[in-house]
C-alpha cells in the first residue's frame, strides 16, 4: 500500500471512529443509561450532564494508559529481571548499578549539567533578550542566537568538535594557545572540566529558546511600572534587577525547569563528542552502555532517570498552570 494512501486511510479510519463514539456513546447515555423518563427527568440529566466529560475523557485517558503508564510499570517490572528476562533478581540490578563507580561518576555529572547548563542559558538568554531589545538590528541579533535551535545535537557536536579539535589549523582554542606559544591541547581529555566544554555545547543551543521565551515576557511587563520607577530615580541596573525581574520571575522558573528536564535526557552531544569516555559519562549513555551488554541495568537506569525528571516535571507543569 502507498504510504500516501496508507496515511489517509488513517486519517479518515480515526476521524470517522472518533465521531462515531462520540456519536454512539452520547446516545447509549441519554437513551439507555439515563432515559429522560417524565418522572425522574431532571436527576436523569443532570448525571448524565456529570457522566458526559469522563466519556469523552475516556479515549485520551485510554491512550496515556496505554502509552504511558504500562511501559512505566512495565520497564519497572522488566528492570526486577536480568537481561534475557527469565530470571528474577529483584533489586540485585538496582544494587550492581550504584555499587559501580561509572554509575555515580554519571549520577555526579549529571547533577552538574543540571546546576550549570539551566543556569546558564537563562542567564545568557535573559541579557540578550534585554540588551537586544534596545537595538536597531536587536531582530536580526535575535535571528543569529535563535539559529543554532534549528540544528540537531548531533550537528551542534560535530561543529564544536572542530573548534574543540587539536590542530591549531582548526580549533579556536589550540590556535590562540598557538599563537601564545603553548602546546597544543585536548579539551575533550581534560578530567572533570572536559563536562564543561560538552555543556557550552547545549548552552549555545538553548540560550536562543531562553532567549525568546524570556523576551515575550519582558514585553509583557506594563509600561506604567517602569515609567514609575524610572520616575522615583531607579537606574537602569535596579530597573531591570528589581522591576523586570520579579515580574517575570515565573516565566524564568519555567524556562529553567523545560531547560533542566531536556539537561536530564540529553545523550547525543555526549555520544558524539567523546563517547562517554575521559569521565564525561551521563545516565542516558551510561544507560545506552548497558543495552549491549549481558544483564538488565539498562531498564533500571531508564528508571532511575524517569524517577529523576518526574519531580522536575511535575513542577514545571503547576508553574505553567499558574500563569495560565
Amino acid at each position: 500500500m502507498s504510504p500516501i494512501f496508507q496515511g489517509i486511510l488513517t486519517i479518515f479510519i480515526g476521524v470517522t471512529g472518533c465521531i462515531a463514539y462520540f456519536y454512539l456513546s452520547n446516545i447509549v447515555l441519554d437513551k439507555v443509561i439515563f432515559p429522560p423518563r417524565t418522572d425522574d427527568r431532571g436527576r436523569n440529566i443532570r448525571r448524565a450532564t456529570m457522566v458526559r466529560p469522563w466519556l469523552f475523557m475516556l479515549p485520551a485517558m485510554f491512550a496515556l494508559g496505554l502509552y504511558l503508564v504500562y511501559p512505566v510499570v512495565g520497564s519497572f517490572w522488566r528492570s526486577l529481571f536480568n537481561r534475557s528476562g527469565d530470571t528474577f533478581v529483584g533489586l540485585g540490578n538496582y544494587t550492581q548499578m550504584f555499587s559501580e563507580s561509572g554509575f555515580r561518576t554519571a549520577l555526579f555529572n549529571n547533577f552538574l549539567w543540571v546546576l550549570v547548563v539551566p543556569a546558564a542559558s537563562v542567564f545568557f538568554g535573559l541579557l540578550v533578550a534585554q540588551l537586544t531589545d534596545r537595538l536597531k538590528w536587536g531582530n536580526i541579533a535575535k535571528s543569529l542566537i535563535f539559529m543554532p535551535m534549528a540544528i540537531s545535537f548531533v550537528g551542534a557536536s560535530l561543529i564544536w568538535k572542530f573548534v574543540y579539535t587539536v590542530d591549531p589549523q582548526i580549533g579556536i582554542i589550540n590556535a590562540i594557545r598557538d599563537s601564545l606559544g603553548l602546546a597544543a591541547i585536548d579539551p575533550l581529555q581534560i578530567p572533570f572540566w572536559n563536562n564543561f566544554f560538552l555543556m557550552v555545547i547545549l548552552v549555545w543551543i538553548q540560550t536562543g529558546f531562553a532567549m525568546v521565551i524570556l523576551s515575550a515576557a519582558l514585553r509583557g511587563i506594563p509600561e506604567e511600572t517602569i515609567e514609575a520607577a524610572i520616575v522615583d530615580g531607579a537606574n537602569p541596573f535596579q530597573l531591570f534587577f528589581r522591576i523586570k525581574v520579579p515580574q517575570i520571575k515565573g516565566t524564568i522558573l519555567v524556562v529553567w525547569t523545560t531547560i533542566t528536564i531536556l539537561v536530564l535526557k540529553v545523550f547525543d552531544i555526549v555520544y558524539a563528542m567523546t563517547g562517554g569516555n575521559f569521565d564525561t559519562e551521563i545516565l542516558p549513555s551510561y544507560m545506552m552502555d548497558y543495552m549491549f551488554r549481558d544483564d538488565g541495568r539498562a531498564t533500571a537506569v531508564a528508571f532511575v532517570i524517569m524517577i529523576i525528571v518526574l519531580p522536575v516535571m511535575i513542577w514545571n507543569i503547576r508553574q505553567a498552570r499558574k500563569e495560565m
